[in-house]
């Protein structure tokens, strides 16, 4: 992306024929070309800034947004910025990834950083990207970044375990695509009773049962539960989500119980937020583990087959 068709001029008597300048030279004769085609940006970035803090308006101005993003990969620009002597910018990682080559005119990089246009994105305060979704925020371009990897406004993942499914949403959209597209359980209710089977359990090394979604307390709760290797040992692992962040997740409590012949394991916790992955869940041991022995003696008969009932409550807390 060319900035303005700013065109970097340098003078013959910086090289000899055939010879290019350092990348110093470059950067200073850039600097020097770019300086008053920026002070319409930087004027724009203020106004832009005034009109935002003011409640004027909610977004700057499309020509300074496209200045800072990055041609390759379409992202905003972070310092440091970078650009090819004829002006044409691109972001720290696309450099990597395009071999040092600028790629819209294939000139060599180099070392140049746009200094100019960093002085730009300094200026500019901005609404956090998931403002659709809610968030009222406004931050120095900087800081924005790292706003937006915390934003309590920010999608969540689909928590659901059985495959690697990539789709993002809010919790309402999330419900409806984990009932119409991966036809979970769905139930009312914050009690369950559940029975899990299995046959040939000591073939079975890592197995993911159908997820469990409940509404209780108008918010929805994700059942999981699985078999995995904890070291050398096969166990079992039932484990509660909650479906919205940390905070509201830290209001609720549930207990899960397993049990046969006089004998019972009881667990009880705080239901992690989606925002942890599955795997982190399941990693942390942070449910009721079983051992595979143990949850074949609660099976009954003859302990080739798994037959285990799990019951539990989840409660809020006052």
């Amino acid at each position: 992306m060319a900035l303005g068709n700013v065109k970097t001029e340098v003078p013959e008597s910086a090289m000899r024929e055939g010879e290019m300048p350092s990348s110093t030279e470059l950067e200073a004769e850039t600097a020097a070309a770019f300086a008053s085609k920026t002070t319409t940006s930087l004027t724009t970035a203020t106004l832009v800034r005034r009109k935002v803090s003011s409640g004027g308006g909610a977004a700057p101005t499309s020509s300074v947004h496209e200045l800072l993003e990055c041609p390759v990969c379409t992202n905003s620009m972070y310092p440091p910025i970078h650009q090819c002597p004829n002006g044409h910018t691109l972001c720290s990682s696309c450099k990597l990834r395009v071999h040092n080559r600028c790629p819209t005119c294939r000139y060599e990089l180099g070392n140049i950083r746009c200094l100019a246009l960093e002085k730009v994105a300094e200026s500019l305060e901005l609404p956090c990207r998931f403002q659709s979704l809610g968030c009222p925020d406004i931050f120095p371009y900087y800081s924005k970044l790292k706003h937006e990897s915390q934003c309590t406004f920010r999608p969540y993942n689909c928590p659901y375990a059985g495959s690697e499914c990539s789709v993002t949403g809010d919790i309402a959209w999330l419900v409806a695509h984990l009932r119409d597209e991966h036809k979970v359980d769905m139930h009312s209710g914050c009690t369950f009773n559940h029975r899990y089977v299995k046959s040939n359990p000591q073939e079975v090394e890592n197995a993911t049962w159908m997820l469990t979604v409940f509404n209780c307390f108008g918010q929805h709760f994700c059942l999981h539960f699985e078999a995995f290797q904890l070291g050398m040992a096969p166990v079992y692992m039932a484990f509660l989500r909650f479906m919205g962040d940390d905070n509201d997740a830290k209001n609720f409590s549930y207990s899960l119980e397993v049990g046969a012949n006089g004998r019972k394991l009881i667990w009880q916790g705080v239901p992690r937020s989606i925002r942890d992955s599955h795997r982190k869940v399941r990693d942390s041991h942070d449910g009721l583990i079983i051992q595979r022995n143990m949850a074949l003696f609660f099976s009954g008969g003859d302990r080739k087959e798994l037959k285990l009932r799990v019951t539990g409550r989840i409660w809020k807390e006052q």
